[in-house]
């Protein structure tokens, strides 16, 4: 087999199922994309008439016109966001600041590959200190906080709820994805946290946001090495019940999370959404057998080589490619793969989860299709799945396109299980 051959259409690391919403753009990175910020609204992240006025300036799979249109609408309302700021309208320079936050990251998002890639870096700053300037207009406490990790910290965001002081309440750990701005952390679930009068703790972990762009700290497979820490920092606060911790993990924190509770027994209650055992799966999915035969030899010669030839006609494709790989702190494809490799979650580790734990289950899962009921069916301890349908409007990952339904059943549940604590 030809190198070109063997690595044909492989970038892409999902499974390629058809969305079953509604399409706005036939490929499949831009639609999704749009599907989170349409379902970003919800909390206030987005303004539905300016997705859909945006992406009707973008030319289907045209990256260089979605950095840049997105990019225009962020300039827009930032500067909008400043102006009332100056003549002290707070609430409108936080909302449009807010908005202004996410066009930016969704144009961070797909400036690899286009004319100025770097763009990736510096419209990802842009979106952080846009987030940053609305969390000091937030109508509700927010304490910036430094979590010690190893030698260093990890940087995050307590939310308080409306009208609270010292009051000791449970708390909810939001622990986001692979490719999420901090921001997303707040529509996918934390103000469903402080609406119910709880904390919710928004952070970067190795690989994500602040961790990964500005001080160039990586994923691990032992995500225990991580939460623990977290759950160490929360447990010594007297304004956090260290009896109702919950740990919510969104898109790869759904192995991210339950891996952690394998290890990390402190925690009352654990959401996976989705469930994830095995994160190289996605990665994998388009890769000839021969190619899989290398990471099964460990041929890191081979399959580099195939690699790199595979994408020498496809700079995009190996823009978007290096992009994804760029958490992973490394260059080479096979360290890269093997790294995914070793996120995975075996029957020992699921049995050691003690937690209560909801696993959801979107219809049409594009990225870990099956692995939801995988986890489920392993687990040992109390446990629940919760469906969510194209009926609904709450297929595809992560159910970004129904927040609101989402947040209900998932908060309702979490709410049960501390309710039985009582």
């Amino acid at each position: 087999m030809r190198p070109k051959d063997a690595v044909a259409g492989l970038v892409s690391v999902s499974s390629r199922q058809t969305c079953l919403v509604q399409r706005f753009f036939e490929d499949d990175g831009f639609n999704f994309a749009t599907l989170i910020a349409l379902g970003s609204a919800y909390r206030g992240l987005a303004d539905v008439g300016e997705v859909l006025s945006t992406i009707e300036r973008i030319p289907e799979g045209d990256r260089e016109a979605w950095v840049t249109e997105f990019g225009v609408t962020a300039e827009r309302l930032a500067d909008a966001g400043d102006a009332s700021a100056r003549g002290g309208h707070r609430t409108s320079a936080r909302t449009a600041w807010l908005r202004a936050s996410l066009y930016y990251d969704l144009a961070s998002s797909m400036a690899p590959g286009t004319k100025e890639p770097d763009r990736f870096h510096s419209m990802w700053e842009h979106s952080r200190n846009l987030w940053d300037k609305a969390i000091d207009l937030w109508p509700t406490r927010v304490e910036r906080v430094q979590i010690p990790y190893e030698d260093t910290e990890l940087e995050g965001y307590l939310f308080h709820p409306a009208g609270d002081g010292t009051e000791t309440l449970p708390t909810v750990i939001l622990n986001n994805g692979s490719d999420g701005p901090v921001n997303a952390m707040w529509t996918q679930g934390g103000a469903a946290a402080v609406e119910r009068g709880w904390r919710a703790l928004a952070f970067d972990g190795p690989g994500q946001g602040v961790a990964l762009h500005r001080h160039d700290m990586y994923f691990r497979h032992d995500w225990e090495a991580v939460i623990t820490p977290v759950v160490d920092f929360l447990a010594a606060r007297d304004d956090v019940d260290d009896d109702r911790i919950v740990l919510h993990g969104i898109s790869q924190a759904g192995y991210w999370a339950p891996r952690a509770a394998a290890f990390e027994h402190r925690l009352a209650a654990v959401v996976a959404d989705p469930g994830v055992t095995d994160v190289a799966a996605s990665w994998e999915s388009r890769l000839p057998d021969s190619m899989r035969k290398m990471l099964d030899d460990s041929d890191r010669k081979d399959f580099d080589e195939f690699m790199e030839i595979g994408m020498s006609d496809d700079p995009v494709a190996q823009a978007e490619l290096e992009w994804r790989m760029a958490p992973y702190g490394t260059k080479s494809y096979y360290e890269t793969y093997q790294a995914a490799r070793a996120q995975s979650l075996d029957d020992d580790t699921i049995a050691r989860i003690s937690s209560p734990t909801l696993v959801t289950n979107p219809e049409g899962e594009q990225f870990w299709p099956g692995q939801s009921d995988e986890l489920y069916e392993k687990l040992h301890c109390d446990k629940q799945m919760v469906h969510f349908t194209t009926a609904e409007g709450g297929d595809w990952h992560c159910e970004v396109a129904a927040q609101s339904l989402r947040d209900e059943r998932v908060f309702d549940w979490i709410e049960d299980v501390l309710g039985n604590l009582d």
